[in-house]
């Protein structure tokens, strides 16, 4: 069960990740590191020739509780057609996806 909720996890950040216009395509992987350290979390990391980066890591808190939950940080960050690198710095664990980023209208 919780492998799936990973796994979900991981599917739902990958799909909503921005993706680059201009040389998405043709896009070389400079970087990638992953450490999937079982059931407890895991952690990756990856960069490409476009501009886009990737870093999150996982852990599973409270463990064996009522309350069990898996917490993910991380940040993402790609280069738009207006040249300008744009960066989210992420937590999502059991109070909800919760962004960051300097180009984000704050609350």
């Amino acid at each position: 069960m919780k492998t799936i909720i990973i796994l979900a996890v991981v599917v739902a950040f990958a799909l909503g990740a921005p993706q680059a216009v201009d040389d998405s395509r043709n896009a070389q992987i400079l970087r990638y590191e992953t450490d999937n350290i079982g059931v407890d979390g895991y952690r990756y990391a990856f960069e490409t020739s476009d501009g886009i980066s990737r870093q999150e890591e996982a852990e599973l808190k409270n463990v064996g509780t009522e309350n069990e939950a898996i917490s993910v940080r991380g940040s993402y960050s790609w280069v738009a057609p207006d040249g300008q690198t744009y960066t989210i710095n992420f937590v999502a664990d059991e109070n909800g996806y919760q962004p960051e980023g300097a180009h984000l209208p704050k609350a």
